[in-house]
């Protein structure tokens, strides 16, 4: 029981914190779904693969310093927990001034890479160019995410996500439906509330964590061995990142080369997918904290116990989620969007979205169990294998299936990530 306080201790705070991400998409495709055209849900959708590009990117930061500062903190090494924050943070400002720096070209490479209508494209290229510029806060705000949590402090990233989230659905509905704005309105309530989000950030820091600032060493963070360590784990997981978002990436190119409407079924059938996700990474993001903690203490005990637990709570969730969208798929549909042939085209794949919980949750947890124990390498490798079965699939079934091809190999996909890493997690929970 006490170790099942623990894990809801840091999960809960955490689910609530991720859920307002996918809650935030939906209100997104809602406000679009409801426009004259089905062209508008296209363009967020693709003005979000885009972003996915950029920020997904840099979402190594996240995980590599919520892996790393957990086992500082497991160590209770308070130099080694002020210096992965100060190191993380200057890595981030700095990838962020150079997207800002090179925007014209991210924009060029990437329609010339997606698929999509004309007009699509030139509503995601208003929506691109409005919210690049939120870019040093989206980024920076990962890394403070990923340092509270290996603190052990699920609190903070939750009032921060849920504040920047509710402060983007107002900012966003009262562009669209007050000032008559449309994808430039959406993309400018994120920016603006990305920059309210990193300023409460710091404030929180301060009020809990400025005892922190005395272990603050220039000398420590661009130390060339702490930023060989910190770069090895980032670098593997920034690989491991990457193929999720190369198959996201041409999991939506691919819908857009069908045709509009699939496109835009897809994508509100992808929300299903995110809600699932992001609601199972608050026990993965758990998972960080907790394996971290145990690993770096070298407690093989309550390691070992906390992962089955974590399982048990995965498996349960990812059988409630696959009845929730079995009995109410086509009412979630109907949120997004008033267009009957997007709701009749997104109705054709539910049953894809049913199995999808069940087949993918112990892929979260172990992405948390690999994170913690800082087992790069091999997250890198599995997931690899993983992209190869999604591409490998979807060319063998695309013409005789279509659309359904495309959502078997995302199943694929995801099957395969929980598969390959229960193989090898044996070795990813080795003591170096």
């Amino acid at each position: 029981m006490r170790m099942n306080r623990q894990i809801l201790k840091l999960a809960l705070p955490n689910i609530l914190t991720n859920l307002t991400v996918p809650l935030l998409g939906m209100v997104d495709m809602h406000l679009m779904g409801y426009l004259d055209s089905a062209v508008y849900m296209g363009a967020i959708a693709l003005g979000g693969v885009i972003f996915n590009l950029v920020y997904w990117g840099f979402a190594f930061l996240r995980m590599s310093i919520s892996g790393i500062a957990a086992q500082a903190y497991g160590k209770d090494d308070t130099f080694d927990m002020a210096n992965t924050l100060f190191r993380g943070l200057l890595i981030a400002i700095s990838g962020a001034l150079l997207l800002l720096i090179l925007q014209t070209g991210i924009e060029k490479l990437s329609f010339m890479i997606l698929e999509g209508s004309p007009q699509v494209k030139d509503l995601a290229r208003d929506y691109f160019y409005i919210r690049i510029w939120a870019a040093p806060a989206a980024i920076s705000l990962m890394v403070f995410y990923g340092w509270f949590l290996g603190m052990q402090n699920a609190i903070y990233p939750m009032i921060i996500a849920v504040s920047v989230n509710v402060v983007n659905i107002i900012l966003s509905v009262l562009f669209v439906h007050t000032f008559g704005m449309k994808v430039d309105g959406v993309a400018l309530g994120s920016a603006i509330s990305q920059y309210f989000g990193l300023l409460l950030a710091v404030l929180l820091f301060l009020k809990k964590y400025r005892y922190i600032l005395k272990r603050f060493s220039l000398s420590a963070i661009v130390d060339g061995s702490g930023i060989k360590n910190f770069l090895n784990v980032s670098s593997d997981i920034f690989i491991r990142t990457a193929c999720i978002i190369l198959v996201f990436t041409y999991f939506t190119s691919a819908s857009a080369g069908f045709n509009d409407i699939i496109l835009a079924a897809n994508s509100a059938l992808l929300q299903f997918l995110f809600l699932f996700s992001y609601f199972l990474d608050g026990f993965a993001y758990a998972a960080e904290a907790l394996v971290g903690k145990f690993y770096g203490a070298r407690d093989s005990g309550n390691l070992k116990k906390v992962i089955r637990l974590l399982m048990i709570w995965g498996g349960g969730f990812g059988i409630l989620f696959s009845l929730l969208y079995y009995v109410s798929g086509n009412e979630l549909l109907i949120f997004f969007t008033d267009h009957q042939n997007v709701i009749s085209e997104g109705s054709k794949y539910l049953p894809w979205l049913v199995l999808m919980p069940v087949l993918s949750f112990a892929s979260y947890i172990w992405d948390g169990v690999y994170i913690g124990t800082t087992a790069s390498k091999l997250m890198k490798y599995t997931m690899l294998a993983s992209t190869v079965v999604f591409f490998v699939t979807y060319y063998l079934f695309r013409i005789q299936l279509g659309n359904h091809g495309l959502w078997l190999a995302m199943i694929m996909f995801t099957f395969m990530r929980s598969f390959l890493q229960f193989v090898f997690y044996k070795k990813a929970v080795r003591y170096k």
